[in-house]
Parts: structure tokens; sequence; C-alpha cells
């Protein structure tokens, strides 16, 4: 079995991945809050973690690896969507979910094993409450339960930053029910005319929990107090996942764990500028699907540059991965191989180079640069792994939208052809040439096409 080495956050270094019961390999995700469309930065995360999960997969056996990721779907943002949308949470959390789902699998990402909702786990969230309360690690005041940070002595080990800086680069307000500024809320009080479905019974009055909380409570009920990979973007290192840590710590100091492996994907920016609706510059998923851009195509251009580095979107990027996959599926389809799908052909082993690659703190690009190089046999394979290859080579040329205008023009050029209008027919295909379809004609007369 290759070895798998990941840039460990909390260590910063690369760290050889050594689990803690390799029949068990526990992974939990930040997943996404429901209260609107995925747009390209958060598609960037399920994507990264869906190559590792199925890296793991291959690694240790599919039977043995546990893949978390949750969906938040209690929060502020979801409240103030409702609202706006003039419609109930349950409403809104369900629509959003099945986008989210829906989306996701169009960019050939694999399901995780346990997808729990925080509105689930409520109990769970209370019970870790009230151990933090009777540690002394958190207080109540005003109806809100807070985590006292400074009773935390690693806070800040993650971000690697003082308590003090944490707290300037936070901006937190200081609010009168707080002890110390960087407290953070584990339950806060409900607020008048909140929809009844987001608020909660609990020893502190009626609310909803925090953000932070909902993620230790889910991620101990499945994995464990102590499991393997804790994963998420880089923005949620600070405040989200070193409060994760300070919490599911202090709940249960007799142990002092939680996850091993601290895993960061990198920012997304388009052209050079952070994302932003007031920039116009704001891409979700369904925009890109919708005007045309292939599944694959998005999930190769986030997958592009190396995992835990910036990657700025732009469309050279993504004309640049249409032709990628061409090729790709150019040359799977015109092997023997019948892109796989014959249970004549079986699958071709997977290159250990490749497979070092990857396990290479997940080296994508070189991973790419490999399967460049490749027969189709073995281009096939990684491609697989790597959740491409989700349709024949011949769904894939044919399928652009257009095929019914080049059907047409095909029709025409068959029918003058009957008619001896050579002229007619070499016309209609230099004009299908110049906008890169290649005919392909058969000794029957008929005749099959390709992109170039």
């Amino acid at each position: 079995m290759s070895t798998l080495s990941l840039y460990n956050t909390l260590s910063r270094k690369k760290d050889e991945f050594r689990p803690l019961d390799a029949k068990n390999v526990r992974m939990y995700v930040c997943g996404p809050t429901v209260y609107d469309r995925p747009h390209i930065g958060n598609a960037r995360s399920v994507v990264i973690y869906d190559v590792l999960y199925r890296l793991l997969t291959h690694l240790y056996g599919e039977k043995h690896v546990t893949y978390v990721r949750n969906i938040t779907d209690v929060d502020d943002k979801i409240n103030a969507a409702a609202k706006h949308n003039g419609e109930t949470i349950s409403a809104l959390t369900e629509r959003v979910t099945g986008w989210f789902h829906d989306d996701m699998a169009a960019l050939g990402c694999l399901r995780p094993n346990i997808e729990p909702r925080a509105t689930a786990h409520i109990a769970q969230m209370i019970h870790i409450i009230e151990q933090l309360i009777a540690n002394g690690h958190a207080y109540v005041s005003q109806g809100h339960a807070l985590f006292r940070v400074a009773s935390f002595k690693e806070y800040g080990a993650l971000s690697g930053r003082k308590l003090d800086d944490l707290i300037a680069g936070a901006r937190i307000e200081v609010e009168s029910y707080k002890e110390h500024p960087g407290d953070f809320v584990l339950w806060k009080p409900a607020d008048a005319g909140d929809d009844p479905s987001s608020v909660f019974e609990s020893p502190w009055g009626a609310g909803r929990p925090g953000w932070h909380i909902e993620c230790s409570a889910m991620s101990s009920t499945y994995l464990g107090a102590h499991f393997d990979i804790h994963g998420g973007g880089a923005d949620l290192m600070f405040p989200h996942h070193e409060n994760e840590i300070a919490q599911s710590k202090c709940a249960d100091p007799a142990h002092n764990h939680f996850a091993n492996y601290w895993v960061h994907n990198g920012f997304l920016t388009v052209n050079g500028e952070k994302m932003s609706k007031s920039l116009g510059n704001f891409i979700t998923v369904k925009d890109l699907l919708d005007k045309g851009v292939r599944g694959e195509v998005i999930r190769l251009v986030l997958l592009s540059a190396k995992y835990n580095e910036p990657l700025d979107w732009n469309e050279k990027l993504v004309s640049d991965a249409k032709l990628t996959l061409d090729k790709w599926y150019r040359s799977v389809g015109n092997s023997d191989l019948g892109l796989g799908i014959s249970t004549s052909n079986p699958q071709s082993p997977i290159p250990n180079p490749f497979l070092n690659a990857l396990g290479d703190d997940l080296n994508l690009p070189k991973a790419f640069s490999l399967m460049h190089a490749s027969a189709p046999e073995e281009l096939f394979a990684m491609g697989k792994l790597l959740g491409f290859f989700g349709v024949s080579a011949d769904e894939w040329f044919k399928g652009d939208g257009d095929d019914g205008d080049i059907q047409a023009q095909i029709d025409a050029r068959i029918e003058a052809k009957k008619a001896k209008n050579w002229q007619k027919a070499d016309g209609i295909r230099q004009n299908l040439a110049k906008n890169g379809i290649i005919l392909e004609d058969r000794p029957d007369g008929t005749t099959d096409w390709r992109r170039a």
C-alpha cells in the first residue's frame, strides 16, 4: 500500500498519515450552511475532500473509511434568508440542501458516508455545553452560554497566533455579557419574531446553538472524541476550527484529544479578485452548468492548483480544462477499452508513480502531468480514481448542447453527396471544421463526428 502524507496545519509540516485504526479511518469535513446556492469557492472544498476520500478508500478499502460532512441548517444567515424570501426555514433549508446535492453530483462528487444535520443534534450540543460549564470552561450570562477562552492554554495553537492577536484580527466587539472579548457563543437566546423551527429549549432558555458547537457535537457523535482528519477551507481555520478544538478538548479534559490531522484547502479568487456579489464576479456552480460548462470541466479547474494554495478562476483555465478533458476522452475512447465500461476489458492497475504523487500531500499537478503521458488504460484508471470519465466518450463529444444543429448539417452534407453536389458537401465539412467538428465518413455511408 502506498503511503500518504498530508500538510498538517496543527504541526506546520507535512506529516505521514498514520490512522488511529487502519480498519476505521475517520474524516470530518465542514459542510454547507444551506441558505443559498453553492458557489465555486464552496465547490473547491467539496471537490478536494472528495479526492482525499477517494484516495483513502483506495488505500484502506471502502468499508474501512468513514467520511462525515455536516449540513448546517440552523444559523443567523438562514433565518435572515428565510425572512427575506417570505418562507419557512424548513422550506428554505430543504430546497438549498437539494441544490447542494445536485450541484456537487454534477461535479462528480461522492456523497459522504454520513451527512448529519445540525438540527438533529441539539441534545448532543447541550450535553457538551453542560460539560464545559461543569468544568469551568464556560459560563452563562444574559441568556447566553459562552466559552471562557482564557481557560484553555492551547487556544491559538492551530492558527499560530496569541490570544490578543486573534481577538484583534477577528474584530470582535466587546458585548456586555462577555467576561472577555474573545469568549465565543455556545448558545444564544432567541430573537423576537424568530421562526419557531429555529428555536430550541435548553437549560439556559429558548434559543439556538452557536455555529462552532455544532461541528464538535456532530463529529464526536459519529467519529468519537478522537479521530483522524478534520478538513475545511482556510477561512475556517479561525475562529471556527480554533474554537472547535478548544470546546472539544475542554469538554473531556481527561482525554484531551480531537483530530490528529488538520487539512485546509486554499482560497479561490476570480480574475485576481476576491469573489463578491458587489464586484459582479460571484459565480455559482449552477451559473456555470447553465452556461454549458461541463461538471467535469469545473472539477478539473478546481483541482488544477495545489489544494492548499490559492486558485484564481478565469476563462483560460476553463477553456484549457475543456481541451484537456477532450484529449483524455479521445485517448480513452479511441482505445479498445470502450471507455472501460465493458466487463471484458478490466480496469488497468493504477500506476505507482501516480499514487505516489497523490500520496505526497495530494500533489495533483504532478498527478495530472503523469496522466498526460499515460497509455489509455492507465489514463482511464487514474482518471476514475480522481472522479473523471463519468460518461462515455460518445456522450462527452456529443453532449455540448448544439448536437441537433451539427447533425442537421451532417444530414444536409449527406444529401448533397447523394445529389453529387460536391462543392456544397465540402463547404459543410469545412464550416464544421472551423467550429472544431471533425467528420469521419464510414464505408457504409454513415458519418460519425467528434470535436477537435
